[in-house]
C-alpha cells in the first residue's frame, strides 16, 4: 500500500516563529473583524416571529427563500417537518421603517412572499407566534458553558493520562482555534444559528483529539528516546502521526467540501465553520500546542511524568533539565 510521507523529517518546532507571525496576523484580522463587524446571531438568539404554514402541493425552499427576501426578510429559517408541504418559517422582517419586532409585520410580510411564492389560497397558515431572545439568551450561555466543561474534563484527562502540562497546551491549542473560528464567522458574515454553535463545538473536539494523537506520541517517544532534546522528540512525534493527519484531514475537507457546494443553505454555514476548523486545528496541533508544551517543559520541567531519570548532580556541576 502506499503510504504518504512514511519517512517524513520536518522541522516544525524550528520555524514555529514564522507560524507565530502567521497567527499573530490572523488574531488581528479577526479582531478588526469582531469590533468592524461583530457577530450576526440568528433569531434563535435574537427573537422574532415562527410561522408553521402548509402548502397544498409540493414547493422549493430556495423558491420560498427568495420570495422572503424579496419581502425584506434576510436569513430566514426554513424547515419542513410533518407531511409533505408542511414547514416552518423563522424570520425578522428587515424593511426599511417597520420593526423587525412586529410579529404582525413580519407575518404580514411572509404571507406577501407565500402569495407570489405559491399563489393566493394554495397555502393556509396554521400558527403564528413571537420568539422572545431570552431563549437565545440562554442557548448562549449554555454554549460557552459548554466549552467550558470541555476545556476542564481535557484538563482532567490529561493531567491523568500524560500531566497537567499536556492539559495546559492543548488548551491554549485550543483556545487560539475558537478565537480564530469566531473571526472567521464575523469576516465571512455567517449567520450565528445553533447550527453554527455545533460546528464551533465540533471543531474544539476536532481540535482536542487531533492534540492528544500527537501528545500520546510524544508519551511514547519520551520513553523511547531518553536522552534526545525535547524539541527533537517533538518534531519526531509531528512526522510520525503526519501521514494519519494527511489522510485524516483530506478525507474531511473533501466531505465538508462537498457540503459546501452541494448541501444547500441550511447546511452550508456548519460546513464552512467545520473547513475552516480543520485547518486551524492541524496548524494548532503542531505550531502552537507542541511549542507551548516545549515552552512549559523549560519553565517546569516534568521529568518524572516523562519517565526521564535525573542523574545525581556531582560537585560543581550543574545539569540543565532537559527540554530547556
Amino acid at each position: 500500500m502506499i503510504r504518504f510521507f512514511a519517512h517524513a523529517n520536518y522541522d516544525f518546532i524550528g520555524v514555529r516563529r514564522y507560524a507565530y507571525m502567521v497567527t499573530g496576523a490572523l488574531f488581528l484580522l479577526s479582531l478588526v473583524a469582531l469590533l468592524g463587524w461583530g457577530l450576526n446571531y440568528s433569531i434563535e438568539f435574537t427573537g422574532g416571529t415562527l410561522v408553521q404554514v402548509r402548502a397544498d402541493s409540493q414547493f422549493a425552499v430556495a423558491g420560498v427563500r427568495a420570495g422572503l427576501d424579496a419581502q425584506g426578510i434576510h436569513g430566514a429559517e426554513i424547515t419542513t417537518f410533518g407531511a409533505p408541504g408542511e414547514f416552518l418559517i423563522r424570520a425578522r422582517t428587515a424593511k426599511v421603517g417597520s420593526d423587525a419586532d412586529n410579529t404582525q409585520e413580519t407575518a404580514a410580510a411572509v404571507s406577501t412572499a407565500l402569495d407570489h411564492v405559491l399563489g393566493q389560497g394554495t397555502y393556509r397558515i396554521n400558527r403564528t407566534e413571537a420568539v422572545g431572545p431570552k431563549v437565545g439568551g440562554e442557548l448562549r450561555s449554555k454554549a460557552f458553558l459548554a466549552i467550558f466543561w470541555s476545556f476542564l474534563a481535557v484538563l482532567l484527562y490529561l493531567a491523568i493520562r500524560f500531566e497537567w502540562r499536556f492539559g495546559l497546551a492543548a488548551i491554549a491549542a485550543t483556545a487560539h482555534d475558537i478565537v480564530l473560528t469566531i473571526g472567521f464567522i464575523a469576516l465571512m458574515r455567517l449567520e450565528v444559528s445553533l447550527v453554527v454553535v455545533g460546528a464551533v463545538l465540533s471543531m474544539v473536539g476536532y481540535s482536542l483529539n487531533d492534540t492528544i494523537i500527537i501528545f500520546d506520541r510524544v508519551r511514547e517517544n519520551l520513553h523511547k528516546y531518553k536522552r534526545d532534546h525535547f524539541s527533537d522528540i517533538l518534531n519526531r512525534s509531528v512526522n510520525e502521526t503526519l501521514p494519519r493527519s494527511i489522510l485524516t484531514h483530506g478525507t474531511a475537507l473533501a466531505t465538508l467540501l462537498s457540503l459546501a457546494v452541494f448541501g444547500g443553505e441550511v447546511i452550508r454555514p456548519f460546513a464552512l465553520v467545520m473547513f475552516f476548523g480543520v485547518f486551524t486545528g492541524t496548524f494548532s496541533s503542531i505550531y502552537i500546542a507542541s511549542p507551548v508544551l516545549m515552552w512549559i517543559e523549560h519553565k517546569w520541567p516534568g521529568a518524572d511524568a516523562r519517565g526521564v531519570k535525573q542523574a545525581p548532580k556531582t560537585s560543581g556541576e550543574r545539569r540543565e533539565p532537559v527540554g530547556a
